[in-house]
């Protein structure tokens, strides 16, 4: 009987190291996944796989950038500040209300003080609106398009 028990404890021994190397080997490579570096190193003059990479997403990131750029002021309107200016949400001027928009024209500085409330936010309005990407001329045509001036 004594023996049966050796080869048992043996054999659960076994089975357990075993277990503990596969769960050992699982976290290895979780821990490996994380510490994974971020970036290559490349030598100018030499062929770098990850800068040739990092090129062509800088380029596609400029494109998209560039097409957002060229945005109406409906556009941004639709998109960004129709909610709160198309309903008059929280005391927003209402888009289409010249007489509203020709008192915050004249009290503010004209454009570009309208240009400096939406940059900067006004009441519940946060900086940019809704539109944090827009650049001045795209905040510009939109003010254009809700005001009619």
């Amino acid at each position: 009987m004594n023996l049966i028990k050796k080869i048992l404890v043996a054999q659960a021994t076994a089975l357990f190291v075993l277990a503990g190397t596969a769960a050992h080997a699982a976290v290895d490579e979780e821990v490996a996944a994380r510490l994974k570096p971020v970036g290559d190193v490349c030598i100018e003059g030499q062929e770098c796989a990850a800068a040739t990479a990092a090129v062509a997403e800088a380029g596609d990131s400029a494109g998209e950038t560039a097409a957002a750029a060229g945005r109406s002021g409906e556009q941004i309107v639709t998109q960004s500040c129709g909610v709160c200016h198309g309903t008059g949400l929280l005391e927003a001027p209402l888009t289409g209300d010249a007489d509203a928009w020709a008192e915050r024209f004249e009290a503010g500085g004209g454009m570009d003080g309208l240009l400096a409330v939406a940059k900067g936010g006004k009441g519940a309005m946060p900086p940019m609106g809704t539109c944090g990407d827009c650049t001045d001329d795209e905040l510009v045509s939109a003010i254009k398009f809700m005001s009619g001036l």
